[in-house]
């Protein structure tokens, strides 16, 4: 995210950067009312304390579960987007509240420390990750079907994460869901430079995102892939993968590039590409075919993941 309603790019800077932080709140397209997300009354919504990262301080965890559980089901754990510099737990989480209110979920959302001021957070979701699985019975929480789950800047962030969480070989994830990912500092695909001034995410936000995140290491030779999930050499071993872009959209050469190296490892990769669609096009427009079409595709991809 880094816009203003109606979609053009708004610059990010070390002087803009607290606007747009102020800007944000839980709905798609900032000055929008906040979800509710007890869904009136049929989620319990829970701010924990956990421990950070070693070395870190504890770390805020917001719990969505179903007020009246039937029994363990499936978790999704959730890190928000952002471009890695802006959000919060209760950002754009909303759309899964749907799940919890039905009784067929249980949401975990990270607030994992933001960059500049506190760079690479992977070690914050994983963290997050782990509390998520160690408390699952107290929870509610089904292990066999746990997901991880973010959007454009999170959706890095989830990528990284799961990569962590199969070479820590904890926890074991079931699913991955990769929303616009934003998974490659080094900038070089066509995509990544063709948007200059236009859409919520151009190649100049994108640039002040990563370069906030990892400083001079931006596009050098020592950027983990935790942090830059498309410079993983190995991607084995990942759980089953939803990812999606739009056609006029910064991420897109990157996200088809992590889909296709996912599936030539073997992964089961549920791939698409929306014609049209910019970045967050089905938050900034949610009324439009290409949007609804978008949407129901996901949903029917998570209810899925979510059955027994």
């Amino acid at each position: 995210m880094g816009a203003l309603p109606g979609g053009s790019a708004t610059a990010l800077s070390v002087e803009t950067l607290p606007v747009m932080r102020s800007m944000l709140g839980e709905s798609p397209v900032p000055g929008q009312p906040k979800a509710d997300l007890t869904a009136g009354g049929l989620v319990t919504v829970e701010d924990r304390q956990m421990p950070g990262p070693p070395g870190g301080p504890d770390l805020t965890i917001l719990v969505l579960r179903p007020a009246e559980p039937q029994g363990p089901v499936p978790g999704i754990y959730f890190m928000h987007p952002g471009g890695m510099v802006m959000g919060d737990r209760r950002f754009l989480v909303d759309p899964l509240v749907p799940y919890v209110a039905e009784g067929n979920a249980v949401v975990v959302s990270v607030e994992y420390r933001l960059a500049p001021e506190h760079p690479d957070p992977i070690e914050d979701c994983y963290a997050g990750l782990v509390w998520t699985a160690d408390h699952a019975a107290e929870l509610g929480i089904d292990t066999d079907r746990l997901i991880i789950f973010g959007a454009s800047g999170g959706g890095g962030l989830a990528a990284g994460t799961a990569l962590l969480a199969r070479d820590r070989r904890y926890p074991v994830l079931s699913h991955q869901i990769l929303q616009c990912p934003m998974l490659d500092d080094r900038m070089t695909t066509h995509s990544s430079q063709m948007l200059d001034g236009e859409g919520p995410w151009d190649r100049n936000n994108n640039l002040f995102g990563w370069t906030a995140l990892l400083g001079d290491r931006r596009g050098g030779p020592d950027v983990s892939p935790y942090a830059a999930p498309a410079r993983a050499q190995d991607l084995s071993g990942l759980p089953r993968t939803y990812i999606d872009t739009g056609t006029v959209e910064t991420f897109r050469d990157e996200v088809l590039d992590y889909a296709a190296r996912l599936s030539a490892a073997g992964v089961n990769v549920d791939l698409h590409m929306w014609g049209g669609g910019f970045h967050g096009f089905d938050g900034f427009v949610p009324h439009a075919a290409v949007s609804r079409a978008s949407a129901a595709t996901r949903d029917e991809f998570i209810r899925r993941a979510l059955e027994r």
